[in-house]
């Protein structure tokens, strides 16, 4: 059974609609043929010879046969597949004024009776308008297609000598028969062409989260491996002074050194599975503990009580940022003092950290990292902004400020 079902249901949406809409224009092919071919064999009044009758039957076969594959070209057009069929637009429509103009020219002298010609005119007119529209993309293009059919063919009928009632209802019938299916066929095409948008917009839209993935990833061991890995550094060529003195201090540097890789491993097990947020209070105070290890004057000011009151998503975000700072004073420059300061106002105004280190070099070493692109984008995450250059005496200042919504200070506290 699912052999019998799986032609169907192992489409995607897009390809259940495209094959939905082509069979039904496959079926507008036998409707051509039925409704207006047979007209030619079985005349009202039985007027037409038979030869003849069978002659404009074999020409409407013919025209539905190429209405369909040019349907069948222009769904792939619409489907992105293929350029225009333009060669096959304009053979469709030489055949449709060819035998148009047969099957006039036969009524005007009398060899087809009154109830087969206006049925094969119309037929073939309307027919080769939804067929042509679908070659074209905008609307106001499409409009003009059966409006430049019923011309044409009162034209013609004019031109013939025919009486102005005829020349007016040939006129109105194509017209009405041509816009309909125009417009039925013009419909389908949009459609079908709005289907595929979506379905490839979804794909986008998936390729896109696995990209925004892969660089919160990336961000993500950048500020958690940053750190660690300058700490582990330090305090290894630290080990290393110490060991060469046979200080017994040499140990415990190296047992610090282990427990800071065995931390950096659960920090990057969380990273993989997402769940990593940066604490506030526990970042300056590691903050604090890093920079005095590597022997600079560092003072941290912030109160307890009023970390505690902010909301989880900024704590986090400035956790990273007290983070990145921290590896930032380490690697760049040469301090000597460091000022971290968090300064949180009263609810419905802003929180504000401040990281202002000396030492800054004149100009900065290497390659410009990607740490403070990726600060900007989680304080863009809770509305921050973040302000980092040069201050003065040789100094480097960072400065962050994230509003606090009222309803959320509240709630929290």
């Amino acid at each position: 059974m699912s052999k019998l079902t799986g032609w169907w249901g192992n489409r995607s949406s897009a390809g259940k609609v495209e094959l939905y809409t082509r069979w039904s224009f496959h079926f507008f092919v036998l409707v051509e043929i039925v409704s207006f071919g047979l007209v030619a064999l079985t005349g009202r009044e039985n007027d037409t010879p038979r030869p003849l009758g069978v002659t404009a039957f074999l020409v409407v076969c013919a025209h539905a046969v190429l209405v369909g594959f040019l349907s069948s070209r222009a769904l792939d057009f619409v489907s992105g597949r293929r350029e225009p069929p333009v060669r096959l637009a304009v053979v469709t429509s030489a055949l449709t004024a060819a035998a148009v103009l047969l099957f006039l020219f036969l009524r005007r002298f009398g060899t087809l009776d009154e109830f087969a010609a206006p049925g094969l005119v119309v037929g073939v007119s309307c027919f080769g308008c939804g067929s042509l529209v679908l070659t074209l993309e905008k609307v106001r293009h499409m409009r003009y297609v059966p409006l430049a059919a019923a011309a044409g063919t009162a034209a013609v009928v004019a031109a013939l000598g025919l009486d102005l009632d005829e020349v007016v209802g040939y006129f109105i019938a194509v017209l009405i028969a041509g816009a309909f299916l125009a417009f039925t066929c013009g419909f389908s095409g949009w459609l079908l062409r709005t289907v595929y948008e979506l379905d490839h917009a979804r794909e986008i839209q998936a390729q896109l989260a696995v990209a925004e993935e892969r660089l919160r990833f990336g961000r993500d061991l950048h500020d958690v491996m940053g750190r660690n890995l300058a700490v582990i550094a330090l305090k290894s060529e630290l080990a290393v002074q110490l060991a060469r003195r046979e200080r017994p201090e040499a140990v415990d540097q190296m047992i610090e050194v282990q427990r800071i890789a065995r931390e950096s491993q659960r920090e990057v097990r969380d990273v993989v599975r997402g769940y990593r947020e940066a604490d506030l209070a526990v970042e300056l105070e590691g903050a604090r503990g890093v920079l005095s290890a590597a022997g600079m004057d560092c003072r941290v000011e912030f109160r307890t009580s009023a970390v505690r009151t902010l909301p989880g998503e900024v704590q986090s975000a400035l956790g990273w940022v007290v983070r990145e700072a921290t590896t930032n004073v380490l690697r760049h420059g040469d301090a000597r003092s460091c000022l971290i300061r968090l300064t949180a106002a009263e609810p419905g105004d802003s929180v504000t950290l401040l990281v202002e280190n000396d030492g800054a070099p004149d100009a900065p070493a290497g390659m410009p990292g990607s740490g403070l692109t990726g600060l900007r984008e989680r304080l863009a995450a809770v509305d921050g902004t973040l302000l980092a250059g040069p201050a003065e005496g040789g100094r480097f200042r960072l400065r962050a400020e994230v509003p606090l919504d009222t309803r959320r200070v509240e709630v929290r506290a």
